[in-house]
């Protein structure tokens, strides 16, 4: 049996809601958060036309995309309030076509270190009441200062 997770702050809820309307990836192919909780995050995006490979289904993108940011919002979560996290790597294993309405990615924290954080992700493809694991994303997170585009450092949320 899982653990439950702690509900997070009112500031870290803030902080991450912030960092996701920072990612213009995330608004380009119309994800949104469903929750975050400390050490896992669910985000959920539609299977649109534009995302769409040349069989049909969504494209692996789509899915390493969602995954990656699911799991990276998860370990965000557990981060200090003055850093932020990128992806050091990341491994997916595609076990099904994407074909549904919208792909859903559960992001959890298996371990968080000091210095590198593992995670990992399951996406799922959803179509009416129907939930079907389509990949498994594992890899790790390392801590950042945040910084803006210009590269200075960005103001705490």
């Amino acid at each position: 049996m899982e653990p439950q997770k702690e509900p997070i702050s009112t500031e870290t809820r803030a902080r991450i809601r912030s960092s996701f309307t920072r990612q213009s990836m995330m608004d380009t192919i119309g994800a949104t958060m469903l929750t975050a909780t400390n050490g896992r995050c669910v985000l959920r995006a539609p299977i649109a036309p534009h995302v769409l490979q040349q069989h049909g289904a969504a494209h692996a993108g789509l899915a390493f995309m969602l995954g990656d940011s699911a799991a990276g919002y998860a370990a965000l979560s557990l981060m200090p309030e003055d850093r932020e996290v990128m992806t050091v790597e990341m491994k997916i294993n595609l076990m099904a076509p994407a074909i549904g309405d919208c792909l859903e990615a559960v992001g959890e924290v298996l371990r968080a270190g000091r210095r590198l954080s593992v995670v990992r992700a399951e996406v799922f493809a959803l179509t009416g009441e129907s939930r079907k694991s389509i990949a498994i994303l594992q890899g790790t997170m390392i801590p950042v200062e945040p910084v803006t585009k210009n590269g200075e450092p960005r103001p705490a949320v």
